[in-house]
């Protein structure tokens, strides 16, 4: 580990941020977040629960995906790679795996000549019961 990266610290407004988070199954905002907390009695000041939620995102522990009006949106999920379908309405998620969307994404890749491939497929309708 170099002198510019730091192990994050287990903070009690870490803790709470990762409850507020855990507590929630869909994706939810800082905004929303922040909220939750100030609602259950917490302290914790917006710019601390948008510094620790963007660290939990860069180092896994959460998944981060960009809501239809341009905001991120942060949520626990099972570790390994896969996607989510989102209802507009109440922000249930589903994670979803798409067989082959891998090797198909290398393959098209590499016809136009690029490589160290990443994407994020999102999906976003709404759910039987709010439909």
């Amino acid at each position: 580990m170099t002198s510019t990266e730091r192990t994050p610290r287990n903070t009690r407004q870490r803790a709470e941020v990762r409850d507020a988070v855990a507590a929630n199954p869909a994706f939810a905002t800082s905004q929303t977040i922040h909220d939750r907390l100030r609602h259950e009695g917490s302290k914790v000041g917006l710019a601390t629960v948008y510094r620790t939620l963007q660290a939990m995102a860069a180092s896994g522990e959460l998944d981060t995906i960009r809501t239809p009006d341009g905001q991120i949106a942060y949520r626990t999920c099972t570790p390994g790679h896969h996607h989510h379908l989102v209802c507009r309405s109440c922000g249930r998620t589903v994670e979803i795996d798409l067989p082959g969307l891998e090797a198909t994404t290398r393959r098209i890749a590499g016809e136009y000549g690029f490589a160290e491939i990443d994407h994020e497929v999102e999906f976003f309708g709404t759910c039987s019961s709010c439909a």
